[in-house]
């Protein structure tokens, strides 16, 4: 598999969990408020998270230098944090990233897919 053919089919797993997300957001209610005092929910978003950083760190060197725009090392350091210090990420921290952070990233990630 060619390195373009497996940046593609990473990012094309990053929309996934993008949209398992807003699923999750949809399923528990859109509301920051029962995102802080639910752990479920929190756990929910955070392993998509989680998940997200560990893909960004199978995407070749050449893919992450030609698309610098994103802060692919930050995305990878999210899931460090949340795979080796849980609880380190509070429920403020992860409702900011899946409502600021997510829809970019997809977006992003779509327009480079449609590129691809």
């Amino acid at each position: 598999m060619s390195g373009s053919e497996r940046d593609k089919g990473i990012l094309e797993h990053i929309v996934r969990y993008c949209d398992q997300i807003d699923a999750t957001l949809a399923r528990f209610g859109d509301e920051q408020g029962l995102f802080a005092e639910d752990f479920v929910f929190q756990n929910a978003v955070a392993m998509c998270l989680l998940q997200i950083g560990e893909l960004t760190g199978h995407l070749t060197d050449d893919f992450r230098r030609t698309h610098a725009e994103m802060p692919w090392r930050q995305i990878k350091a999210l899931r460090n944090i949340i795979a080796h210090n849980y609880g380190a990420v509070d429920a403020d921290t992860a409702w900011e990233i899946a409502h600021d952070d997510i829809p970019k990233l997809k977006t992003y990630c779509r327009g480079v897919l449609e590129r691809l």
